[in-house]
């Protein structure tokens, strides 16, 4: 017998940003059902932020722990057992897991459940033969999957994407990674130091979304890590078994194949549409995701698309999560919202992070800004002198009259020192305010404050202000 449901809001999806619309909105007292039709947590939690950063951090251990000479600091033979690394990845998402498990969310007043979303019109989802929702607001947040370039044989073999990559209990002896954007990346340095040798195949540019100046020290790094990085290679066709992995590439002087033993695509992403039955729902999508407005609106004003399966929009965690609240802003309150990508950060983590707030120097010469660049070096800090941590620097985009356009930091902890900057991007805050700004003394953050000052050092060698000065000494 079909159960009928009629809530406020039914939320399709339990990642990210479809947890904190349903946790929202049941905070609220709003009648909530939330369909998932795998795990709860979705993507981030169970296959992608929170596993690869733990694997991250077990890498960045391994790394100190062989180079930490300068200090007076010497680890003899540092082993590496990677089953126990793939261990701690998975305990880490076994600790964050209960915050969004089933349990909670129905101790929230949320109806979890379970299977796959199907419209059957515009105002009603089908679960099967189960379940029959027909609610006043639907809100889409299936996220995405990893998208399979279509290279020859690749559907004939095994290979690893970031969905599978973390059941790996046994250390790659040379992995193979297919695509340079921050994924890939990320992994490369992962591996490579946990004792894997790594190759990159990159189509085009590495991290070629970032600003190509800051993203050139990452990839400095990442070679004297001993990541061979191949740009502007074509892959033409991939060869893979149970215990080997090889690629042939396009090249000026002919074919070459690399071999290795296991192979990671990690070529971008796209949008989960598959079998909603968004077409019995008035939405319109095509390959990029679900065609959405300024509101998050569909082309169905009853249903709001949010986070990666929404077209045109970033595909990282906090933007779900800033979509969330636009969409609990617009939905209960009836509140005037406007996405601006503009303010939504991002940041690679690798070591050096790299993170970007604003406009790039590039996107603010395309919209045709007069713009000042303001720049300061790690290496000028007190702080990443202490830690030996002195590659890097921010670069500010900024107006004539000093309004924040942007910032790019590469460096030690870039992805925390992005937030203040985000925050005066979104406030609309000129350069002043983080001149006069006092800061505890000796930490990283004083790098952004040296930028700030620099814009005002110009001005200083102007002879108007030093005969106001030398006029002034006249009084005493």
């Amino acid at each position: 017998m079909v159960e009928k449901l009629t809530p406020d809001i039914c939320v399709i999806g339990g990642g990210s940003g479809g947890l904190s619309v349903a946790a929202a909105a049941a905070a609220f007292g709003v009648p909530v059902v939330l369909i998932e039709r795998h795990k709860m947590g979705g993507d981030c939690l169970n296959t992608g932020c929170v596993p690869s950063k733990a694997l991250l951090a077990a890498a960045k251990r391994a790394d100190t722990a062989r180079h930490s000479g300068a200090f007076g600091v010497t680890a003899q033979n540092v082993t590496i057992d990677f089953r126990a690394v793939h261990d701690h990845v998975h305990e880490v998402i076994g600790a964050i897991a209960p915050i969004d498990s089933t349990e909670r969310f129905t101790g929230l007043g949320v109806r979890v459940v379970n299977g796959d979303a199907k419209f059957k019109d515009r105002r009603t989802v089908t679960v099967g033969d189960q379940f029959e929702i027909r609610a006043r607001r639907f809100v889409i947040a299936t996220g995405s999957t990893p998208a399979a370039p279509p290279i020859e044989g690749l559907d004939q073999g095994p290979y690893f994407t970031n969905e599978s990559i973390f059941n790996l209990t046994q250390r790659p002896k040379h992995l193979l990674i297919i695509g340079g954007g921050p994924i890939g990346l990320e992994m490369a340095q992962a591996f490579r130091r946990l004792g894997s040798e790594v190759t990159v195949l990159e189509a085009a540019a590495p991290l070629a979304k970032d600003d190509p100046e800051c993203a050139a020290i990452v990839l400095a790094q990442l070679e004297r890590d001993g990541i061979v990085v191949r740009r502007g290679v074509k892959v033409t066709k991939v060869t893979t078994t149970a215990a080997t992995a090889s690629a042939t590439i396009e090249g000026a002087g002919g074919d070459e194949t690399i071999d290795a033993t296991h192979l990671l695509v990690a070529t971008g992403r796209k949008a989960t549409v598959e079998g909603l039955g968004l077409e019995a729902a008035g939405i319109k999508y095509d390959r990029s995701g679900i065609g959405v407005n300024r509101k998050l609106k569909t082309s169905n004003s009853r249903v709001y698309a949010i986070g990666d399966v929404a077209a045109g929009q970033p595909q990282f965690t906090h933007a779900a999560n800033y979509h969330a609240g636009l969409v609990i802003r617009n939905a209960l309150f009836r509140l005037p919202v406007r996405v601006n990508k503009d303010v939504i950060p991002w940041v690679t983590y690798t070591e050096p992070e790299l993170a970007q707030t604003g406009l790039t120097e590039a996107e603010a010469r395309k919209r045709r800004i007069k713009i000042r660049i303001l720049r300061w070096p790690y290496h000028d800090n007190d702080r990443a002198q202490t830690e030996r941590e002195t590659h890097g620097h921010i670069k500010v985009i900024v107006k004539h009259n000093g309004k924040i356009l942007g910032a790019t930091i590469v460096g030690a902890q870039a992805g925390e020192l992005i937030t203040a900057w985000t925050l005066a991007i979104a406030q609309g805050l000129n350069i002043r305010a983080f001149t006069g700004i006092v800061l505890p003394y000796p930490t990283l953050s004083e790098i952004g404050k040296r930028a700030a000052i620099d814009f005002f050092t110009p001005r200083l060698t102007r002879p108007l202000l030093r005969r106001i000065i030398g006029w002034l000494r006249i009084f005493g």
